[in-house]
């Protein structure tokens, strides 16, 4: 019965997170480039004691129980949201998978879906944030215009130029577990080791995914989905209080044997 109580407590524990990120999503169902998060679960270790009259040879006790359920893992999906027409040429949306690079303040490199650009005022193409894109793209003072092509070109309109002048090639980077980024806001991830093996290259190359100027992709919240997700875990944090209540009048039986 004490079992019954430390395992219901791990699921109501698991069951509360998994709302946490369901919560957030839904916060989230309009921002911008922001990709949903989803919670998996595993059962903790098997303990018990051997009983009497057991099997060696069954190698296995029929009195093992687990100890209840853990978060394996808090990821983030990072399948594609819908593209809105925005006419901003400072707009940049990926199609396909992929990765913008950006310098953080303390000198590593963060990873972007694209969204908002804007220059900076030493002429650095950048976040919305101010966090300059990697390799880095120096925009003229007097560009008219600037284009930014499925490859990744850009392009900069200056005064007395027939044709615009190309000032650099935004590459994407590939992981090869995208799902174990790790979020910072403001649309930025961070890579670790779980994230595998990382390709960088222009747009469009080797199945890689390409920019499309002058749109912003959306969040790839399903309203539906997540009061789904919802729900199922209301359920079950329903199920695990009633397990300790069971438990706890189970335990009040057995202290008023003695009266």
């Amino acid at each position: 019965m004490f079992d019954a109580l430390y395992i219901s407590a791990t699921g109501m524990q698991a069951q509360q997170q998994n709302v946490d990120a369901v919560a957030n999503n839904l916060a989230n169902v309009n921002t911008p480039g922001y990709k949903k998060t989803r919670v998996s679960f595993t059962d903790l270790v098997a303990a018990g004691a051997a009983s009497q009259g057991a099997d060696p040879a069954a190698g296995v006790d029929a009195h093992f129980v687990g100890t209840g359920v853990g978060v394996a893992q808090v990821m983030k999906m990072f399948d594609a949201g819908a593209l809105s027409q925005t006419g901003s040429p400072w707009d940049i949306a990926i199609l396909g998978d992929g990765f913008l690079q950006v310098a953080l303040p303390d000198g590593s490199t963060g990873y972007s879906r694209g969204g908002a650009l804007k220059v900076t005022g030493d002429g650095q193409l950048a976040t919305q944030a101010g966090l300059p894109l990697r390799p880095g793209i120096s925009i003229p003072v007097n560009a008219t215009a600037v284009s930014i092509a499925a490859d990744g070109t850009v392009s900069a309109s200056l005064p007395n130029q027939a044709r615009p002048v190309q000032v650099g090639q935004l590459q994407l980077t590939r992981f090869a577990n995208p799902s174990a980024l790790q979020a910072q806001g403001d649309n930025i991830y961070k890579a670790g080791d779980a994230a595998g093996e990382t390709q960088v290259g222009a747009p469009g190359q080797d199945g890689g995914g390409v920019l499309q100027q002058g749109f912003v992709e959306g969040s790839n919240v399903k309203m539906v989905d997540e009061m789904v997700n919802l729900m199922v875990a209301q359920r079950a944090y329903e199920a695990n209080v009633k397990v300790v209540q069971a438990a706890d009048e189970l335990l009040g039986l057995v202290n008023n044997l003695r009266k």
